[in-house]
């Protein structure tokens, strides 16, 4: 697969150590892109989750020693905690295997906007005022999460591609889409007052990228249901990226090159 190359990547709510996370598939977008700044935009390590049970697989740490192997070639790295991993707020400021662990950021993009980086869970009164009922909502999302693994289970068996029920239930349920634009104008408020251009945020994993009041918010959504990143371009527009689309369309330019090579891998023809 062809490398993709970008000026900066913006990941979310990956949740390692929870089963539910898709991990194959954030592996695998890590593997084949590249940056100049990646940031880890919170909720990156489940601690919530590793304390009712360890869920730890080889997979886990491959995700990390390829973060920690772009952090060694240069690539800028920033780890954001959330609320999940925010064991790692008390450690603001250090260095880490070259990470950067900072509480927010600005970033500057090519085109000079300035975006504030954050989990977002500042914003989310649940998790703020009301934590056991936040563990509860996480409990609930962890039982919807299983019935959506199974659910595609059965549509892998029956020969149709993934597909995800409870992103299509929180699409439909009336009050999540008002928490959702409840959580955006909290966010686009905060921007405003500090006069920046937008943010950049994950925490209620539903990736966007949308104009608010003249602002720019973007989500960069979550590797548990979407498999979604932000990216900036060369010329600093932001991108929305959805894995388990390019990473197929990746796979289908590579199948077309084979199919137009000679015998030495040398492309004859792509018409």
């Amino acid at each position: 697969m062809t490398t993709l190359r970008y000026k900066s990547l913006f990941i979310s709510d990956t949740h390692l150590g929870l089963r539910a996370s898709r991990t194959e598939y954030l592996l695998d977008f890590l593997k084949h892109t590249d940056s100049d700044n990646l940031y880890l935009v919170g909720d990156i390590i489940d601690f919530w989750k590793m304390r009712s049970g360890w869920y730890w697989p080889a997979i886990n740490n491959e995700v990390i020693q390829q973060i920690i192997a772009k952090a060694k070639r240069g690539t800028r790295v920033v780890y954001v905690p959330g609320n999940h991993d925010e064991l790692l707020r008390d450690y603001l400021n250090f260095h880490v295997s070259g990470i950067e662990i900072r509480k927010e950021v600005i970033h500057t993009t090519e085109d000079n906007r300035q975006f504030l980086i954050l989990h977002g869970d500042e914003f989310d009164g649940v998790v703020l005022n009301n934590k056991w009922l936040a563990h509860l909502g996480s409990d609930a999302y962890d039982l919807l999460l299983w019935l959506n693994r199974w659910f595609n289970v059965a549509r892998r068996r029956l020969g149709f591609g993934y597909w995800s029920l409870s992103a299509y239930l929180k699409n439909q349920v009336k009050e999540a889409m008002k928490y959702i634009g409840n959580f955006e104008q909290a966010v686009i408020h905060t921007v405003r007052e500090r006069n920046l251009d937008g943010v950049i945020c994950g925490h209620i994993h539903h990736a966007v990228i949308s104009d608010i009041e003249d602002l720019t918010y973007a989500n960069c959504g979550d590797w548990v249901e979407s498999c979604t990143a932000l990216a900036e371009e060369p010329d600093g527009s932001l991108k929305l990226i959805r894995w388990v689309d390019e990473s197929m369309n990746l796979l289908d330019e590579k199948e077309k090159t084979y199919a137009y090579s000679d015998s030495d891998g040398r492309v004859v023809s792509t018409n």
